[in-house]
Protein backbone atom coordinates (compact mmCIF):
# COMPACT_ATOMS: atom_id res chain seq x y z
CA UNK A 1 0.00 0.00 0.00
CA UNK A 2 3.14 2.81 0.74
CA UNK A 3 4.53 1.57 -2.37
CA UNK A 4 1.28 2.49 -4.57
CA UNK A 5 0.68 5.60 -2.51
CA UNK A 6 4.32 6.74 -3.54
CA UNK A 7 3.67 5.76 -7.20
CA UNK A 8 0.47 7.89 -7.06
CA UNK A 9 2.19 10.87 -5.71
CA UNK A 10 4.83 10.80 -8.01
CA UNK A 11 3.33 10.31 -10.83
CA UNK A 12 0.99 13.28 -9.96
CA UNK A 13 4.09 15.02 -9.77
CA UNK A 14 5.09 14.18 -13.49
CA UNK A 15 2.08 15.78 -14.54
CA UNK A 16 2.55 18.70 -12.98
CA UNK A 17 3.99 21.86 -15.24
CA UNK A 18 7.40 23.59 -14.47
CA UNK A 19 5.90 27.12 -14.39
CA UNK A 20 7.57 28.99 -11.26
CA UNK A 21 5.12 30.73 -8.71
CA UNK A 22 5.36 34.20 -8.87
CA UNK A 23 7.38 34.29 -5.19
CA UNK A 24 10.14 31.69 -4.59
CA UNK A 25 9.60 32.37 -1.03
CA UNK A 26 8.64 28.73 0.76
CA UNK A 27 7.62 28.20 4.44
CA UNK A 28 8.23 24.90 6.11
CA UNK A 29 7.19 23.95 9.57
CA UNK A 30 6.50 21.52 12.17
CA UNK A 31 8.21 18.20 13.51
CA UNK A 32 11.64 18.32 14.78
CA UNK A 33 12.30 14.68 13.61
CA UNK A 34 11.57 15.45 9.91
CA UNK A 35 13.48 18.59 10.42
CA UNK A 36 16.87 17.42 9.53
CA UNK A 37 15.62 15.43 6.14
CA UNK A 38 13.75 18.74 5.38
CA UNK A 39 17.33 21.31 6.47
CA UNK A 40 19.76 18.76 3.86
CA UNK A 41 16.38 19.01 0.93
CA UNK A 42 16.32 22.54 0.64
CA UNK A 43 20.12 23.07 1.05
CA UNK A 44 20.25 21.03 -2.14
CA UNK A 45 17.19 22.35 -3.55
CA UNK A 46 18.20 25.99 -2.97
CA UNK A 47 21.73 25.39 -4.23
CA UNK A 48 19.89 24.05 -7.83
CA UNK A 49 17.87 26.68 -7.71
CA UNK A 50 19.18 30.46 -7.20
CA UNK A 51 17.06 33.16 -5.74
CA UNK A 52 14.21 30.46 -4.16
CA UNK A 53 14.14 31.32 -0.48
CA UNK A 54 12.89 28.72 1.84
CA UNK A 55 12.42 29.41 5.53
CA UNK A 56 12.25 26.36 7.74
CA UNK A 57 11.33 25.77 11.39
CA UNK A 58 10.84 22.37 13.59
CA UNK A 59 8.37 23.36 16.63
CA UNK A 60 6.65 19.69 16.62
CA UNK A 61 4.30 18.01 14.33
CA UNK A 62 1.02 19.63 16.12
CA UNK A 63 2.51 22.90 15.21
CA UNK A 64 3.25 22.12 11.81
CA UNK A 65 -0.22 20.58 11.03
CA UNK A 66 -2.03 23.74 12.94
CA UNK A 67 0.26 26.54 10.02
CA UNK A 68 -0.95 24.22 7.29
CA UNK A 69 -4.52 24.63 8.58
CA UNK A 70 -3.97 28.23 9.42
CA UNK A 71 -2.66 29.38 6.48
CA UNK A 72 0.60 30.13 7.93
CA UNK A 73 2.80 27.55 6.24
CA UNK A 74 3.24 26.08 2.58
CA UNK A 75 4.16 22.47 4.16
CA UNK A 76 3.88 20.99 7.29
CA UNK A 77 6.56 18.55 8.30
CA UNK A 78 5.14 15.68 10.55
CA UNK A 79 6.22 12.65 12.00
CA UNK A 80 2.55 11.08 12.44
CA UNK A 81 -0.57 11.23 9.89
CA UNK A 82 -2.87 14.23 10.56
CA UNK A 83 -6.22 13.23 12.25
CA UNK A 84 -9.44 12.90 11.10
CA UNK A 85 -10.67 16.01 12.95
CA UNK A 86 -7.34 17.95 11.51
CA UNK A 87 -8.79 17.58 8.61
CA UNK A 88 -11.72 18.43 9.01
CA UNK A 89 -10.89 21.45 10.26
CA UNK A 90 -9.05 22.13 7.37
CA UNK A 91 -12.04 21.33 4.45
CA UNK A 92 -14.30 24.30 6.87
CA UNK A 93 -11.57 26.81 5.79
CA UNK A 94 -12.10 25.21 2.51
CA UNK A 95 -8.18 23.51 2.11
CA UNK A 96 -7.96 20.11 1.20
CA UNK A 97 -5.21 17.95 2.43
CA UNK A 98 -2.75 16.48 0.78
CA UNK A 99 -0.17 14.02 1.97
CA UNK A 100 2.90 12.96 1.14
CA UNK A 101 5.17 10.25 2.97
CA UNK A 102 8.89 11.52 2.61
CA UNK A 103 11.03 8.66 4.61
CA UNK A 104 10.42 5.80 7.19
CA UNK A 105 11.61 5.87 10.89
CA UNK A 106 12.12 3.70 13.71
CA UNK A 107 11.38 5.29 16.54
CA UNK A 108 14.32 4.37 18.38
CA UNK A 109 15.14 4.10 22.49
CA UNK A 110 18.35 5.34 23.73
CA UNK A 111 20.61 5.40 26.36
CA UNK A 112 23.87 6.44 27.61
CA UNK A 113 26.53 4.50 26.25
CA UNK A 114 27.60 3.78 30.03
CA UNK A 115 24.78 1.87 30.35
CA UNK A 116 24.64 -1.94 29.69
CA UNK A 117 21.31 -3.11 28.68
CA UNK A 118 21.43 -3.56 24.87
CA UNK A 119 17.64 -4.64 24.85
CA UNK A 120 14.18 -4.19 26.16
CA UNK A 121 10.47 -5.62 25.79
CA UNK A 122 7.77 -3.26 24.71
CA UNK A 123 5.77 -4.76 27.90
CA UNK A 124 9.46 -3.20 29.87
CA UNK A 125 9.90 0.11 28.03
CA UNK A 126 5.85 0.59 28.67
CA UNK A 127 6.11 -0.05 32.62
CA UNK A 128 9.25 2.35 32.54
CA UNK A 129 7.72 5.12 31.16
CA UNK A 130 4.12 4.13 33.49
CA UNK A 131 7.21 4.20 36.50
CA UNK A 132 6.55 1.09 37.64
CA UNK A 133 10.02 -0.13 36.68
CA UNK A 134 12.43 2.53 38.44
CA UNK A 135 15.71 0.86 38.83
CA UNK A 136 17.88 -0.23 36.15
CA UNK A 137 18.11 -3.67 37.92
CA UNK A 138 14.74 -4.96 37.23
CA UNK A 139 15.94 -5.06 33.76
CA UNK A 140 19.19 -6.93 33.85
CA UNK A 141 21.00 -3.08 34.63
CA UNK A 142 22.96 -2.00 37.79
CA UNK A 143 21.27 -0.61 40.50
CA UNK A 144 20.57 2.92 39.58
CA UNK A 145 17.26 4.69 39.22
CA UNK A 146 15.74 5.10 35.94
CA UNK A 147 15.11 8.94 34.76
CA UNK A 148 12.61 9.25 31.79
CA UNK A 149 12.63 11.41 29.48
CA UNK A 150 9.99 12.03 26.68
CA UNK A 151 8.72 14.11 24.01
CA UNK A 152 6.20 16.75 24.94
CA UNK A 153 3.06 16.05 24.29
CA UNK A 154 2.05 18.44 21.28
CA UNK A 155 5.04 16.04 19.27
CA UNK A 156 4.41 13.69 16.34
CA UNK A 157 6.98 11.68 18.35
CA UNK A 158 5.25 11.56 21.25
CA UNK A 159 2.00 10.10 20.06
CA UNK A 160 3.91 8.02 17.85
CA UNK A 161 5.42 6.17 21.23
CA UNK A 162 2.05 6.35 23.16
CA UNK A 163 0.53 4.78 19.95
CA UNK A 164 3.26 1.91 19.84
CA UNK A 165 4.44 1.47 23.71
CA UNK A 166 2.36 3.10 25.82
CA UNK A 167 -1.10 1.65 24.36
CA UNK A 168 -3.44 3.68 26.09
CA UNK A 169 -1.04 4.17 29.27
CA UNK A 170 0.11 7.26 31.10
CA UNK A 171 3.84 8.49 31.17
CA UNK A 172 5.01 8.85 34.60
CA UNK A 173 4.60 12.70 36.04
CA UNK A 174 8.10 12.41 37.04
CA UNK A 175 9.43 11.92 33.18
CA UNK A 176 11.17 14.63 31.86
CA UNK A 177 9.10 15.98 29.17
CA UNK A 178 11.04 18.12 26.40
CA UNK A 179 10.39 19.92 23.30
CA UNK A 180 12.57 18.65 20.53
CA UNK A 181 14.43 15.04 19.39
CA UNK A 182 17.84 16.84 20.09
CA UNK A 183 16.63 17.87 23.48
CA UNK A 184 16.21 14.03 24.11
CA UNK A 185 19.06 13.35 22.33
CA UNK A 186 21.23 15.73 24.80
CA UNK A 187 19.94 14.82 28.17
CA UNK A 188 20.67 11.38 27.55
CA UNK A 189 23.80 11.97 26.55
CA UNK A 190 24.89 13.58 29.58
CA UNK A 191 22.97 11.18 31.89
CA UNK A 192 24.21 7.99 32.52
CA UNK A 193 20.81 6.61 34.22
CA UNK A 194 18.74 8.26 31.64
CA UNK A 195 16.29 6.36 29.15
CA UNK A 196 14.77 8.44 26.11
CA UNK A 197 13.38 7.90 22.21
CA UNK A 198 14.39 9.76 19.19
CA UNK A 199 14.14 9.14 15.16
CA UNK A 200 16.71 6.72 14.24
CA UNK A 201 18.14 9.57 12.33
CA UNK A 202 19.43 11.37 15.78
CA UNK A 203 21.14 8.47 16.70
CA UNK A 204 24.83 9.12 16.79
CA UNK A 205 27.90 9.17 19.15
CA UNK A 206 26.62 9.94 22.42
CA UNK A 207 23.85 7.88 23.29
CA UNK A 208 23.58 4.39 22.51
CA UNK A 209 20.45 2.46 20.54
CA UNK A 210 18.83 -0.01 22.11
CA UNK A 211 16.93 -3.21 20.53
CA UNK A 212 13.20 -3.89 20.85
CA UNK A 213 11.65 -7.59 21.29
CA UNK A 214 15.22 -8.66 20.23
CA UNK A 215 15.48 -6.30 16.70
CA UNK A 216 17.67 -3.59 16.31
CA UNK A 217 16.54 -0.46 14.44
CA UNK A 218 17.78 -0.89 11.16
CA UNK A 219 17.11 -0.15 7.46
CA UNK A 220 16.55 -3.64 6.59
CA UNK A 221 14.21 -4.47 9.82
CA UNK A 222 12.24 -1.22 9.15
CA UNK A 223 11.91 -2.05 5.33
CA UNK A 224 10.72 -6.18 6.17
CA UNK A 225 8.19 -4.77 8.86
CA UNK A 226 10.57 -6.29 11.62
CA UNK A 227 10.98 -3.75 14.07
CA UNK A 228 8.08 -2.85 16.17
CA UNK A 229 8.23 1.17 16.47
CA UNK A 230 8.52 1.67 13.36
CA UNK A 231 6.27 5.19 11.48
CA UNK A 232 6.51 6.62 8.33
CA UNK A 233 7.51 10.45 8.24
CA UNK A 234 5.00 13.17 5.96
CA UNK A 235 4.88 16.30 4.38
CA UNK A 236 1.49 18.09 4.18
CA UNK A 237 0.59 20.85 1.71
CA UNK A 238 -2.77 22.54 1.63
CA UNK A 239 -4.25 21.55 -2.20
CA UNK A 240 -2.27 20.48 -4.82
CA UNK A 241 1.14 22.19 -4.83
CA UNK A 242 1.91 24.81 -7.55
CA UNK A 243 5.33 26.30 -8.90
CA UNK A 244 8.26 26.48 -6.21
CA UNK A 245 6.41 24.05 -4.23
CA UNK A 246 5.50 21.79 -6.62
CA UNK A 247 9.04 21.66 -7.54
CA UNK A 248 10.37 21.23 -4.06
CA UNK A 249 8.10 18.48 -3.44
CA UNK A 250 9.47 16.50 -6.68
CA UNK A 251 12.65 16.88 -6.06
CA UNK A 252 11.98 15.73 -2.06
CA UNK A 253 10.49 12.53 -3.36
CA UNK A 254 12.74 11.84 -6.53
CA UNK A 255 16.02 9.96 -6.33
CA UNK A 256 18.18 13.07 -5.22
CA UNK A 257 15.84 13.93 -2.77
CA UNK A 258 14.99 10.31 -1.40
CA UNK A 259 19.16 9.61 -1.74
CA UNK A 260 19.51 12.47 1.19
CA UNK A 261 16.53 10.98 3.26
CA UNK A 262 19.03 7.81 3.61
CA UNK A 263 22.29 10.19 3.79
CA UNK A 264 20.48 11.85 6.70
CA UNK A 265 19.93 8.49 8.30
CA UNK A 266 16.54 7.72 7.57
CA UNK A 267 14.57 5.34 5.02
CA UNK A 268 13.75 6.45 1.92
CA UNK A 269 10.74 5.60 0.49
CA UNK A 270 12.03 5.41 -2.95
CA UNK A 271 14.31 1.89 -3.53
Amino acid sequence: MLKKMFIAVFCLFALVSQVFASSSNIVIKGSTTVLPITQALVEAFVTANKGVNISVSGAGSGDGIKAIIDGTTDIAQSSRPMTEKEIALLRTKGGEVVEYIVGLDALTPVVHPSNGVVNLSLDQLNQIYQGKIRNWQEVGGVDRPIVVVSRDTSSGTFESWHHFVMRGSKVTPRAQMLASSGAVYAAVSKNPNAIGYIGMGYVKDGVKAVSVDGVVASLANVQAKKFPIARELYFYTNGAPQGMVAQFMQFALGKEGQRIVAREGFIPVLK
